[in-house]
């Protein structure tokens, strides 16, 4: 034993014994934190505690879970495991599961995709447990690429360990591709699982990998689950799903159960082994793929069905993730939902709940949820607006902003200030309603501790004393709350102020042919939620009853801007802004006639770019559009992105414009073009480094870095949009503008005060 290692050892023992005797803490993080300081070769030092090995889980959506229950399964067969059940996924939190246990069999270690390549070199594991890759924190991971090339590069490191991935993500699939053709990993085994067959789920608005990334080509499916996954196969290379090894078919989901069998062909022949029947008494669709991933596990490392299933009903984790409460008679379903693929799953088991219900969604935007939360405009909430009977609540520190968007999917909703609200307003509603609380990261916890206070008897003496204060570290307590609705319902969607309506009727008109907006390459320019924008645009219209028509132009599509009255260019990763690109610059003359006659345009990010003169393209400078006089470049690397909250003092809005930036290009104007607003935050950069100016001003093109998405807090800005749209088609039909009747915009302008004091505006 080394010095260091001995030294290291004796620091956990002491800040182990601290957290827990005197600050009353629990220990998960930081002996491993500090001992690793000490001995850098921690892990290196301490994998012989497990004599047979160990798993390491990653992936965007289910490792918590997916780990818990593995190292259930594990025990429940007899085998001795050290797991870091809390969910502390980084180094320190391996190695302080690791210094906190004796000798065992195995290790089951959740990690953190990003901290993978930081452990696999020292723990060597015998398995590496690939469930997903979804969009998630981009101001802090940035795009899949990057994580993908991370678990490569963990890979490479530990030329002996097994990858077991997710086939059906085409993402996952191309790590194991890679990981394939590494040095020393030429023999390496790789195994495959995924879904056999289509389980006939509707498909959301929103998927994070449509392209191949071997050619640059447009995915087909055979069929698709959900996100990205799916049988799927490239038209152009012939890249294509691998052959499972193990795959889940005959899949039954419930309202409240799901079935499955696990089939595993044996080697060397035609036909299957016997299946594994799975039985769960939860549901959601990603639930199969958790419980198929522990599945594949434990019969790698020979655990038997029975155990497998003994794991499964007895499961019951306690940390949030799909944990059933009775409060007062209620059932009250608490899980974690951080990115739009994992809330639209959870929608999803919302929705097969037929009968009447409340909903509650809490969001907040500290570090570790990712400061951005335009990600909330990805999700097809749209979906919950058809359900009858439901009551929708907005919580955490970004209730407001999570009021505006349900506002524009067509559900009423009220900002709860806590968790502790929410239970006193479903005091309110008949005991036979079910409930459901959906938070996200930092959220859980404190709504948990609420529901855990409302279950036992101290939960329900604090209710009768009439207290509605929440737990000291509930941070949604910080939340400004929208005006209260009458009578404490939550507030109609939309509300018009009657004395400010215009001549027109609010109803639809039908005479009038519709203002059309141009939606450019969603499949393609999907990044941070900016095609909410459109949606706002069109139901700001609709409520004022002016026909409106989205035209969803889509890659290998074309539209006639001279039947067009409002252009919408967002921002996307570089491959598929490439392919976008390429389309847009063959509409070149076309854009520039539009443009040099008005037409309105709004563009985000890589769509601003792309207008003037250069920009970038990768790391590469190209030519653009040249319809704006602007230039795009870089300094340094990619890595030097300029990410945070904006907000801006604009010409167009009498309220501050609030919004968030991330983007590495830096943008100059051309002498005369106009920024579209000085940055008046404590915070936030603009065009570049230096100007603290956001955005250019052209005719009626708005360019802009702020996602947010930016019009969800900035209704000025959606209405001089609009203003400039009708006046188009009037000159375009010959028909009168339809006037903007004023909009009752109390839910944005509570999410832009909120937005705009949290950062300092000036």
């Amino acid at each position: 034993m080394s010095i260091r290692f001995a030294a290291a050892q004796a620091v956990s023992s002491i800040s182990t014994w601290g957290l827990k005797h005197v600050f009353r803490r629990p220990a998960a993080n930081f002996p491993g934190k500090i001992a690793l300081y000490v001995d850098p070769r921690l892990l290196a030092n301490l994998r012989g505690k497990l004599t047979r090995g160990s798993i390491m889980v990653v992936g965007t959506n289910g490792k918590t879970t997916v780990t818990n229950l593995l190292a259930d399964v594990l025990e429940g067969s007899g085998v001795r495991v050290v797991c870091n059940r809390t969910g502390a996924n980084l180094d320190s939190g391996v190695s302080t599961a690791l210094l906190h246990a004796k000798e065992a069999d195995w290790g089951v270690f959740e990690s953190d995709e990003l901290w993978l390549k930081k452990m696999t070199p020292q723990l060597k594991p015998t398995y590496v447990l690939l469930l997903n890759l979804f969009r998630d924190q981009l101001d802090r991971c940035g795009e899949i690429d990057r994580i993908q090339d991370s678990i490569v590069e963990a890979l490479a490191a530990s030329p002996e360990t097994i990858l077991v991935f997710n086939a059906d993500d085409p993402l996952c699939a191309t790590i194991a591709k890679r990981a394939s053709e590494l040095p020393g990993r030429e023999r390496t085994r790789q195994i495959a699982f995924g879904v056999s067959e289509s389980m006939g789920l509707a498909q959301n608005t929103v998927s994070d990998a449509t392209m191949c990334q071997l050619c640059s080509s447009m995915f087909e499916y055979d069929f698709r689950q959900y996100g990205q996954l799916g049988a799927w196969h490239c038209p152009t290379c012939g890249f294509s799903r691998p052959s499972l090894d193990f795959a889940a078919q005959n899949v039954e989901l419930g309202e409240r159960e799901l079935s499955f069998d696990i089939a595993r062909p044996q080697p060397n022949a035609g036909e299957s082994a016997p299946a594994r029947p799975i039985r769960a008494a939860f549901s959601g669709a990603y639930m199969v793929y958790n419980l198929l991933a522990v599945g594949v596990a434990a019969d790698l490392v020979g655990c038997g069905n029975d155990a497998i299933q003994a794991a499964i009903e007895s499961f019951d984790p306690k940390n949030g993730r799909l944990q059933r409460y009775s409060v007062e008679g209620r059932s009250i379903l608490l899980n974690l939902a951080k990115n739009p693929t994992g809330f639209n799953q959870n929608l999803k088991i919302i929705e097969k709940d037929a009968s009447p219900k409340a909903v509650a969604f809490f969001i907040n935007d500290k570090e570790a949820d990712g400061r951005d939360i335009s990600w909330l405009w990805d999700i097809d909430f749209e979906e919950l607006s058809r359900q009858e009977g439901c009551v929708v609540f907005a919580g955490g520190i970004r209730g407001n902003d999570m009021q505006v968007r349900l506002k524009y999917a067509g559900i009423p909703s009220k900002v709860v200030k806590s968790t502790q609200e929410f239970l006193d307003e479903l005091a309110k509603l008949p005991h036979e309603m079910n409930a459901y609380a959906i938070a996200n990261y930092t959220a859980l916890p404190s709504v948990k501790s609420a529901l855990d206070a409302a279950e036992g008897e101290a939960g329900d003496s604090a209710r009768a004393d009439g207290g509605s204060s929440s737990s000291a570290d509930d941070s949604s307590s910080i939340i400004a709350a929208a005006p209260e609705p009458a009578r404490g319902a939550p507030r109609a969607v939309p509300q018009r102020s009657e004395d400010c309506l215009s001549t027109e009727s609010p109803a639809r008109d039908q005479e009038r042919t519709p203002i059309v907006i141009a939606h450019m390459f969603p499949d393609l320019l999907n990044l941070y939620g900016d095609g909410g924008n459109v949606r706002i645009l069109s139901e700001r219209l609709a409520w004022r009853g002016i026909p409106v028509q989205v035209k969803r132009v889509e890659y290998g599509e074309s539209v006639d801007l001279g039947d067009v009255d409002l252009v919408f260019l967002g921002g996307g990763p570089d491959r598929e802004q490439k392919l976008a690109s390429a389309e847009l610059m063959r509409m070149k003359d076309e854009l520039a006639a539009y443009v040099k006659e008005d037409g309105p345009v709004l563009a985000i990010c890589g769509g601003y770019q792309i207008l003037g003169k250069t920009w970038l393209l990768g790391d590469e400078e190209v030519p653009g559009l040249n319809i704006v006089g602007i230039e795009t470049r870089r300094p340094g690397t990619s890595a030097d992105r300029l990410i945070d909250n904006i907000v801006l003092s604009s010409p167009l809005a009498t309220h501050p414009v609030v919004g968030y930036e991330n983007h590495a290009g830096r943008t100059y104007l051309a002498e005369g073009v106009k920024p579209f607003g000085a940055v008046v935050s404590s915070v936030g950069h603009g065009n570049n480094d230096a100007d603290k100016a956001d955005g250019a001003l052209y005719r009626k093109v708005l360019g802009t870095y702020l996602h947010g998405p930016l019009l969800s807090k900035n209704p000025e800005i959606a209405d001089w949009l609009l203003a400039a749209a009708c006046e188009h088609h009037a000159r375009r039909t010959g028909e009168s503008a339809p006037a903007l009747a004023r909009l009752d915009d109390a839910e944005e302008l509570a999410a832009n005060a909120f937005m705009a004091d949290k950062v300092g505006a000036k």
